[in-house]
């Protein structure tokens, strides 16, 4: 008897339910487990809870902003690779987002088409792209 193959796990965060709902579903139909969460504080109450391969995060959020989220991480010693998106095609943003740690950024109108192919190759280590 074979075992299933593992899935890999994917933490999402954004303010924004029905983007959470359409990344949810965007991901899953690509084979990722997918967590949820609404907020940075969330997401960091329960990184205890399980583990995440990847986490998808999105840059504008109310209270603590992506880049701020990634530092956290960082500042807690959390190696997950964190993919950010965002609908600010902003240069500033890109590179104080890899200076937080952020292996990739990705434009909110390319989601569908680049998402998961930006969590891939955060996974095999390549450095951040917009």
């Amino acid at each position: 008897m074979t075992s299933a193959p593992v899935k890999t796990v994917v933490y999402v965060v954004d303010d924004d339910q029905g983007v959470l709902g359409s990344l949810r579903f965007l991901l899953e139909t690509d084979g990722f487990a997918v967590r949820t969460f609404r907020s940075g504080p969330a997401l960091l109450d329960s990184l205890d809870d399980g583990r995440a391969d990847c986490i998808v995060v999105d840059y504008k959020m109310p209270g603590m902003n992506g880049i701020d989220l990634a530092l956290k991480l960082r500042d807690r010693k959390v190696k997950t690779p964190v993919v950010m998106i965002t609908g600010y095609p902003d240069e500033s943003i890109s590179s104080r987002a890899a200076a937080a740690g952020v292996r990739h950024v990705v434009l909110k109108p390319h989601l569908e088409e680049s998402l998961a192919s930006h969590i891939r190759g955060a996974l095999q280590g390549s450095d951040a792209s917009a």
